[in-house]
Formats: C-alpha cells, sequence, structure tokens
C-alpha cells in the first residue's frame, strides 16, 4: 500500500515512519514543508494547492498531519495552515482519486470538557466518559480547526447526487467520488522518543527549567500525561488499524492508549478496529531511568 504523510517529519509522523517503516506492507511517502535530514522528503507546502496536487498520483491512503500545532496561535495562522490546507490536501487526495484518508484529530476537538473539570478529571475514579457521539467543545481555535477537518471530510465522503434536481437545485452541488473512507483520529498526547512515558511533559518542564521534579507542576503534568498518553507503538497499531479498515464512509476513533484515567470511551474504538492498545500511563508510578 502506497501511503502518502502530510507533516511527516513532526512528532506524529515520525512515530509512524518509526513504528510502521520498516513493514514490507507499506510504502510511505513522507511530505513536509521542509526537508528532513535522515529521511527522503517531498517539500511541498499544504497552503499551495498548485504545489501539492502531481505528489498524489498513484497514492492508496493519505495520512494528513500537516498542520500548525499552536493552542494560542492566531486565527489567520489557524486559518492558512490548518484549515485552507486541509481543505487543500483533501481535493488534491479528490483529483487523484485517493480511496482512503486518514485525519490527525485532536483531543481539542472537545477540549472545554477538559478546560472546565481540570485537575479533578485527572482522577482515575472521575465519572466521565466521552463518546466520539458527544458534541464537540473545542477550546481554541486549533481546536476550532480539527472540527472543521472532520466536517469537510464528511462532506467530502458523503456529498451526492441531488436527488431532486431541478425543483431543489442547491440541494448539493459539490459532489466527489473520492476518498470513499475518511477516518478521524482524535489524537491524546504524542511526545517525542525521549519522551515517550507518562512523566514526559513532567521531565521535559524539568530538562527546559520550567519546574522542578519535586514541584506541583511536576505532579500536575504527569497527572495529566498518565490520562492522555498516546504511546508510540500504541500509535502505529492505531494507524495499521486504519488502513486495513475497508469501512467506506466517515468516522471518529479515539487515540490515546489504554489509560486507566482516560475520560474518553475507547470501546468503539476497540470494537471497530480491532486496537488492543499496550500501554498504560497508571501503571507507571515513576520516569524511567
Amino acid at each position: 500500500m502506497h501511503i502518502l504523510i502530510t507533516g511527516a517529519n513532526g512528532t506524529v509522523g515520525s512515530a509512524i515512519i518509526d513504528q510502521l517503516g520498516a513493514t514490507d506492507e507499506y510504502e510511505f511517502t513522507c511530505l513536509d514543508v521542509e526537508d528532513h535530514p535522515d529521511r527522503e522528503t517531498v517539500v511541498a507546502d499544504i497552503t499551495d494547492r498548485d504545489d501539492l496536487r502531481g505528489h498524489f498520483d498513484d497514492v492508496d491512503a493519505v495520512i494528513h498531519l500537516a498542520a500548525a500545532v499552536d493552542l494560542s496561535g492566531s486565527w489567520e495562522k489557524i486559518l492558512q495552515n490548518n484549515i485552507i490546507g486541509t481543505y487543500n490536501v483533501l481535493q488534491a487526495a479528490a483529483e487523484a482519486e485517493v480511496e482512503k484518508f486518514v485525519f490527525a484529530s485532536s483531543i481539542h476537538t472537545v477540549g472545554m470538557y477538559e478546560v472546565e473539570l481540570s485537575p479533578e478529571i485527572y482522577d482515575p475514579e472521575y465519572d466521565l466518559t466521552l463518546t466520539h457521539e458527544d458534541p464537540v467543545r473545542p477550546d481554541s481555535f486549533y481546536g476550532l480547526s480539527k472540527v472543521f477537518g472532520e466536517a469537510v471530510g464528511r462532506l467530502f465522503v458523503e456529498s451526492q447526487e441531488n436527488p431532486l434536481g431541478d425543483l431543489h437545485p442547491t440541494y448539493v452541488t459539490n459532489t466527489r467520488e473520492y476518498p470513499t473512507s475518511f477516518y478521524a483520529l482524535r489524537i491524546k498526547t504524542v511526545l517525542g522518543e525521549e519522551y515517550d512515558h507518562p512523566y514526559g511533559l513532567a521531565e521535559m518542564g524539568v530538562d527546559e527549567g520550567w519546574w522542578e521534579r519535586d514541584s506541583e507542576e511536576y505532579g500536575y503534568m504527569a497527572d495529566r500525561l498518565k490520562c492522555t498518553w498516546l504511546s508510540h507503538r500504541d500509535l502505529g497499531q492505531l494507524v495499521d488499524c486504519l488502513l486495513g479498515h475497508d469501512e467506506p464512509g466517515f468516522d471518529i476513533f479515539w487515540g490515546v492508549s489504554g489509560n486507566d484515567g482516560t475520560w474518553v470511551d475507547l470501546t468503539y474504538t476497540r470494537d471497530r478496529l480491532g486496537y488492543e492498545p499496550q500501554d498504560n500511563g497508571a501503571e507507571w508510578d515513576a520516569p524511567p531511568e
């Protein structure tokens, strides 16, 4: 299977390549706005549709990761990179007749639940379990852009010929045959290889000089990541499951490890994809030595 990954040189893209790149089943084309010192990269800008189109030919699936990952990002920055850019990638995939589209959505599509309920929400006994069908509550322009990405993907795969013809000419006008499937993976927290553990954010803060290891901030970030961690091997398994999933249409799946403290319901992801997470943040009581 030939797969094009946009934003391939970022944290999530690098983790996917590390987990799945050596398998014989997949051939990856890495697309990013900048070259990579150790990996062949197609350099292209997703905000420039003309710059994209030729790279999607003979592709079986697209994994769209490229975005401005910035919770405080301005509307103008998010608009160009995450909204226009996502539309451009989808349109390029449609024109190239790519059948499968995997979209890196985010927990920030429902981030206001966490904003409203933290830090109590990090307690594994806290009574909240969100399904993929609960109302979106974006916490930022970034979260809003991921809501848009899910919605425009659904439009692409569900738009159809106007059944009313001239009686209702505006019923649906943007009909497309591709992609035939769009899967939104609402990713919680993926960190670089050095910090791929439930104490990763807390340890990163120590390394950056933001707080001390015995500080309240350190404990807070460890408690949070024990709930939100998506390990590299669980990410690789999830992407492998999505690429092998043959159901056409639109769907949403949670992207998180099997953490006791997660406040999202993994039942649907497990049942539909056969996902069996290998990692659980609650099983850690200290960072790796």
